[in-house]
């Protein structure tokens, strides 16, 4: 790009070609002042979860908790001794209306249907990433909190950060030219938890303080087993979207953003330790993405599993690649971005003039979310942007596990040549779980 290219042309042409909607204030009106408070509920409440209890605290009441780990609950009922305490949210939406916003940091299997029931009901949702854990169940929550007009927000914090509005300053700017290559790395899932397994063939007791049937929800049935609860479901395909549901909505985000990316037309997969139901233990995933716009065709790999891309020969000795983080590949130059980019080499960085500031500043990725709540501009990342990117991330899972070539139709939500995919596309539930 040159520098001569305006941010709203950019806007306008990318996202257009790109088919992402970019929202200007489509939210409800909201009945409260800026001051007053959000009263919120939450769902799922260990791990993640905790770590939203003090940005709401700051700005309302947490009034209801919801766990089926009766560990969880008991621990942080304490906590918040005047919330009403639920093994199951289906009850807790039954039963209770005094909260205005829905936090949702279960598993992935659970991230859609309990989003899913808050927008129905009108309430506000901050949803964990990935924010789902199949392609259409993304494409719905997208237009469900559309259609009730109620704030949201993904669970991807970096979003917020200054980092991420310089990347795109700077290749809007055009510092590194038209941008060929993205490559995006995590050192997920080694050490975290383990994939490339088969199915327990032991059946122990499940633990008193754990309702497993709430816990497996919309899945299919299967006995408990340490093996998935806690944390470790994340590479098991019925429960968790594996080391790029995990990262890629961290890694992935700042390409989303720079080079306004939507829908890939082709997905395929290298990897290895493949299970039919855990993911494999490392893969390398390339995304081609169409022209949008004014922007060339660029191809797009990740790499998880300690899997790198070839060292970059702008890079000094001495420096290294870190565990995360991604490689930007234009015609005149290359930045590494890590939370913050960099040009390389460090001569080439030294010697270039940063660009003005035009994108707003966020005051915080929470409080993001609770201004919206208020009435306030869309959150940095609502579910218009959260679920068109989660969406296309999720394609390259099905490549995974179908072990092809996907040819993406991102607006019929369609692999034209493996139609077998579709039932990975929008997955079947058990009953009393999801009514759409």
């Amino acid at each position: 790009m040159s520098r001569g290219l305006t941010r709203r042309g950019f806007l306008k042409g990318t996202a257009l070609a790109a088919g992402v909607t970019v929202l200007t204030g489509t939210f409800r009106t909201s009945a409260y002042a800026a001051n007053e408070k959000v009263n919120s509920a939450h769902i799922g409440i260990g791990g993640r979860g905790a770590a939203h209890f003090d940005p709401a605290s700051q700005d309302g009441d947490i009034v209801a908790l919801c766990d089926c780990d009766g560990g969880f609950l008991a621990d942080k009922a304490k906590q918040f001794p005047h919330a009403k305490t639920y093994t199951d949210y289906r009850e807790m939406f039954d039963k209770q209306r005094d909260f205005d916003a829905v936090f949702v940091s279960t598993p992935d299997h659970h991230h859609f249907p309990a989003s899913l029931m808050a927008i129905q009901r009108g309430k506000h949702v901050y949803c964990e990433k990935p924010l789902t854990h199949s392609v259409w169940e993304a494409r719905t929550l997208m237009l469900e909190a559309r259609k009730a007009k109620v704030a949201t927000q993904m669970g991807n914090s970096g979003q917020a950060g200054e980092g991420v509005r310089l990347l795109q300053e700077w290749i809007w700017d055009g510092a590194i030219g038209h941008v060929k290559e993205v490559h995006i790395w995590t050192d997920r899932p080694v050490g975290w938890w383990p994939q490339g397994l088969e199915r327990p063939k032991d059946a122990p007791p499940v633990p008193g303080h754990l309702k497993w049937d709430l816990w497996l929800g919309v899945a299919p049935a299967r006995p408990f087993h340490v093996a998935y609860h806690p944390f470790k479901w994340r590479g098991w395909v019925d429960f968790g979207t594996g080391a790029m549901g995990d990262m890629g909505c961290h890694n992935m985000d700042p390409a989303f953003r720079a080079l306004r990316l939507g829908n890939p037309v082709t997905v395929e997969t290298e990897f290895d330790g493949w299970m039919p139901e855990t993911y494999p233990k490392w893969s390398i995933i390339t995304y081609q993405y169409p022209a949008r716009g004014n922007l060339p065709p660029v191809k797009v790999m990740w790499y998880d599993g300690k899997k790198m891309p070839a060292r970059p020969p702008q890079l000094e000795q001495g420096r290294n690649l870190n565990d995360n983080g991604s490689m930007f590949v234009g015609e005149k130059g290359v930045i590494l971005y890590d939370g913050s980019p960099r040009l390389i080499p460090e001569t080439r960085m030294k010697a270039y003039k940063l660009p003005a500031k035009t994108l707003p500043r966020s005051p915080g990725h929470w409080k993001e979310f609770f201004l919206a709540c208020k009435g306030g501009k869309p959150a940095g990342s609502n579910f218009d942007h959260a679920g068109a990117m989660t969406a296309a991330i999720l394609v390259g899972n099905l490549s995974l596990r179908l072990k092809k070539k996907i040819e993406w139709d991102g607006a019929a939500m369609k692999a034209k040549n493996a139609p077998e995919a579709d039932e990975m596309i929008r997955r079947k539930y058990r009953a009393g779980w999801v009514t759409i």
